[in-house]
């Protein structure tokens, strides 16, 4: 899986950095929005990660720019968990919302059930329909 993570903490990418990599993840790290919508747009990520507070752009304005040109699964981390700023990020496109600090594990997981969501919606879109109101 390829991991786009957009967060201005240095050490906050490659401690995800880290964290990922034994879970088979190729991460691929930006420090400013600029270069994540960047990245984004060229690298065909799997997940992004997302921090909300960087210094030229909020992240849920960057979350708002990926939808306008992708439906990759974006995943909030951040340090904030007040409601309004958690219901911001989700109505600006987000698909989860996580709060630092987090378990690598729950990370993963987390990671994972996001990745298998588009997974499942293709599935269902090939499968007969079988309902018996057909």
């Amino acid at each position: 899986m390829r991991v786009l993570v957009i967060d201005d903490d240095t050490g906050m990418t490659d401690l995800l950095t880290i964290l990922l990599t034994p879970a088979n993840a190729e991460v691929i790290t930006a420090n400013t929005a600029e270069q994540g919508l960047f990245l984004c747009k060229n690298n065909n990520p799997d997940i992004v990660i997302l921090d909300l507070m960087l210094p030229e752009e909020e992240g849920w304005k960057v979350c708002q720019s990926i939808r306008e040109f992708s439906d990759v699964p974006v995943c909030i981390l951040s340090a904030f968990d007040t409601p309004g700023m958690i219901a911001k990020a989700l109505d600006s496109g987000a698909d989860d919302y996580l709060t630092k600090p987090i378990s690598s594990g729950t990370l993963i997981a987390r990671i994972n059930k996001l990745l298998r969501r588009p997974l499942m919606v293709h599935q269902a879109e090939k499968a007969p329909n079988t309902s018996p109101l057909t």
